[in-house]
């Protein structure tokens, strides 16, 4: 991969930048400054009119210098349809050009393998890569800060975007510039994603709430993982989280494991990855010291971004009451074979659950809405999903927050059969079983009656 040859003047970079932190950060926005504080209405100005912007380079002055970004605007950019924008920072010695093309990768690791997953999704999203000076996110005296927030006036004036769905991802050094938004924009940015990052940029502010998401590898070498922590720890206390030392996986395991804090406030969940195997590096692939666009990191990092698709804030964990009497309209999904209802057990509303098999007793754990965008949702915000995307026989049909990729599109079709839009394969009553509890699944479509479904009211 790209990002790997240039590893090497990466650490040079970063050992200069550690050296020279103090005087970095001394020279940051001063502690006292406050926040921009930003109404949070959904459309913009740029909304209901021609776009004044289109993908590619721009230049914007900004704090007397001449600064740089790539834009790229979805293919079929509705100016009606407000846009959710999401910045990639690049790291120290990258580009922003590294950060848009997702170098020897391409197109699959274009702004750490996101866009990826917004186009195949089509889920709405505008992508802003920045170009840092000297390649880097020093941050001297705020003027990065101040660069994000011309931006933001300029891409809202000229774009259709949702002002409550601003985000946030850099690794290393734009890891560290991630941060500092978070800190300085705490009303402008709904949501961060720091990869292995350090508080390198500053952090003006850093009192009050935003949904962060911390990843860093226990082998870290440039930026150790203890840097990460105390990043996260910030939001831990601002979010309220219960504090607690999360699990990391073991040296050698070649493994990762998240963490999702319990106890924070309101839409403001902070949630911890820790990996094994790649050491400084955004892209790890459990089972490897190596790293790659199929790393898992893009799609975790995608799925905490899109639960924040309601612009009013969303609990941090599974509701504590009973889920939400189902709307007017929803339906039961009956096997032909068992004639009984497609379930969550026990009505739990936590991501992960299986679905499975039980007598039809029109409660709201079996009334499921099929969408226009081809989700079966349940309890009206999870939807039926592929457990972490899987398109192999056997993947568990589980139910998971709505993120619109397309693990959680269903073709309903004309045969009886529900097939997975990412798969291909069929829905599917495991083992040809009927009993109560039977465990739901994705399987090669077969023709058989354990495989045929009907809606019904």
């Amino acid at each position: 991969m790209r990002r790997k040859s240039l590893l090497v003047p990466v650490l040079a970079a970063l050992a200069l930048v550690l050296a020279a932190a103090g005087t970095a950060l001394s020279n940051s926005l001063g502690t006292g400054a406050s926040p921009t504080t930003v109404t949070a209405a959904a459309a913009t100005a740029g909304c209901g009119k021609a776009p004044t912007l289109a993908s590619g380079t721009h230049t914007i002055s900004s704090s007397g210098q001449n600064r740089s970004y790539i834009l790229r605007v979805p293919a079929n950019y509705d100016n009606n349809r407000p846009y959710r924008l999401v910045f990639g920072f690049h790291w120290v010695g990258g580009t922003m050009n590294d950060v848009d093309s997702g170098g020897t990768d391409g197109y699959n690791w274009s702004y750490y393998g996101l866009r990826r997953l917004a186009d195949s999704a089509n889920n709405g999203t505008i992508f802003v890569a920045p170009q840092g000076i000297n390649n880097g996110w020093a941050n001297t005296n705020g003027q990065d800060v101040t660069f994000v927030d011309d931006m933001v006036r300029q891409l809202e004036s000229g774009l259709c975007v949702d002002s409550t769905q601003l985000f946030s991802s850099g690794f290393s050094y734009g890891g560290a510039m991630t941060y500092a938004l978070a800190c300085a924009r705490p009303t402008v940015f709904r949501a961060v994603a720091v990869y292995s990052g350090a508080n390198l940029s500053g952090c003006s502010g850093g009192t009050q709430p935003v949904a962060y998401m911390g990843l860093h590898g226990i082998r870290d070498n440039v930026l150790p993982i203890a840097s990460g922590r105390s990043l996260r720890d910030t939001f831990v206390r601002n979010n309220g989280c219960t504090p607690q030392n999360p699990p990391e996986p073991a040296y050698g395991s070649l493994t990762h494991i998240i963490t999702a804090y319990s106890g924070c406030k309101a839409g403001y969940p902070v949630v911890w990855a820790a990996f094994d195997g790649a050491g400084h590096d955004p892209g790890p692939i459990d089972g490897s010291t190596g790293d790659g666009w199929h790393t898992w990191t893009s799609g975790e990092v995608w799925k905490f971004f899109t639960q924040f698709d309601s612009s009013t804030p969303p609990t941090s964990g599974p509701p504590t009451s009973e889920p939400p009497t189902s709307p007017a309209g929803n339906q039961q999904v009956v096997g032909q074979q068992s004639g009984r209802c497609l379930d969550i057990s026990n009505s739990t509303t936590a991501n992960g659950t299986q679905a499975e098999l039980w007598d039809c007793n029109g409660g709201s754990n079996q009334r499921w809405t099929y969408t226009s965008g081809k989700q079966l949702m349940v309890y009206g915000n999870k939807c039926l999903d592929a457990s972490g995307q899987g398109t192999a026989n056997g993947t568990a049909a589980v139910i998971w927050d709505c993120n619109g990729q397309a693990n959680q599109q269903w073709n309903i079709n004309s045969n009886g059969t529900v097939t997975g839009v990412q798969s291909g394969l069929c829905l599917d009553a495991a083992g040809q079983a009927t009993g109560n509890g039977t465990k739901i699944q994705l399987w090669s479509c077969t023709g058989g009656s354990n495989q045929q479904w009907s809606l019904r009211s």
